[in-house]
């Protein structure tokens, strides 16, 4: 089984990257399952509901959330449809938190579990992803494949976070961080593993938003308003990873970037 997980689509510019992008993408691939991060594709801060479709419209079969979930008020009018296929983190605190944030599909005969994950260094507050991974792993079949989208912001919580799942789960990929690692790997022969995907959305902003006032924020030590630049270039960070559906465990893993300076994925 070949899983295509793209990262952060950032703003308008990120959303035209997937539907400019993700067609070719997988027809080159041919992925059985497509996963985008799709938090940060309202306006930088959040996903509302059109997002949402012009990224499945594009090719996504499951979108995931991180520390901007909430951002927009508009996710709670579709959140909790069981037909759309969208997830925020898994560990939310609370018992009635709104949405999922894990998924089972079938790909073929096989079952699938898409899980989403945040961490706790430098982040909002959040129950333990180490322990609440531990419950969750505890409820889910055992023979079924097991995707991680662990949405955190350190790469050692990252690293440590894919060895101590590893051998329980097909594939851990980091997002948040918006530029991509040159890391991956198949830990033990069994774990696939990114630190972070990357982003899709503006290649001439800094991590997708305008220079400018970011620059000026280190210039200066004052707060700045950050704006998402929408009338940057194209970029899409995505990985392929390729999975024994016999095994559960990754067989390999593989970056790769689309930016106007790097198109050959396409040729």
């Amino acid at each position: 089984m070949k899983i295509l997980f793209v990262g952060d689509v950032v703003g308008s510019v990120g959303i035209k990257a997937i539907e400019t992008y993700l067609p070719e993408i997988k027809k080159k691939v041919k992925p059985q399952l497509t996963i985008v991060n799709g938090e940060n594709a309202a306006g930088g801060k959040g996903t509302k509901e059109p997002d949402y479709q012009k990224i499945t419209r594009a090719g996504a079969d499951v979108v995931t959330g991180g520390n901007h979930t909430w951002d927009k008020r508009e996710i709670l009018e579709f959140i909790d449809d069981p037909k759309k296929n969208i997830l925020r983190p898994y560990n939310f605190p609370g018992e009635h938190v709104p949405g999922r944030g894990y998924l089972e599909i079938k790909v073929n005969t096989k079952k699938v579990y898409v899980i989403n994950m945040m961490g706790t260094a430098l982040m909002q507050p959040i129950d333990n992803p180490f322990l609440e991974a531990d419950k969750l792993l505890k409820k889910l079949d055992k023979d079924a494949v097991k995707f991680v989208d662990f949405h955190a912001e350190t790469t050692s919580e990252k690293i440590a976070f894919a060895n101590y799942m590893t051998g329980r789960v097909s594939a851990v990929c980091g997002t948040h961080t918006h530029v991509q690692t040159n890391d991956a790997q198949v830990i033990n022969k069994e774990t696939a593993y990114l630190t972070d995907v990357g982003m899709t959305g503006s290649y001439d902003g800094i991590l997708g938003d305008k220079k400018e006032p970011i620059i000026n924020r280190f210039l200066t030590q004052r707060p700045n308003k950050f704006d998402v630049d929408e009338d940057g270039r194209m970029q899409i960070g995505f990985a392929v990873i390729d999975i024994n559906d016999t095994t559960n465990n990754a067989r390999s893993i593989k970056n790769y970037v689309i930016t106007p300076n790097n198109q050959s994925f396409l040729n």
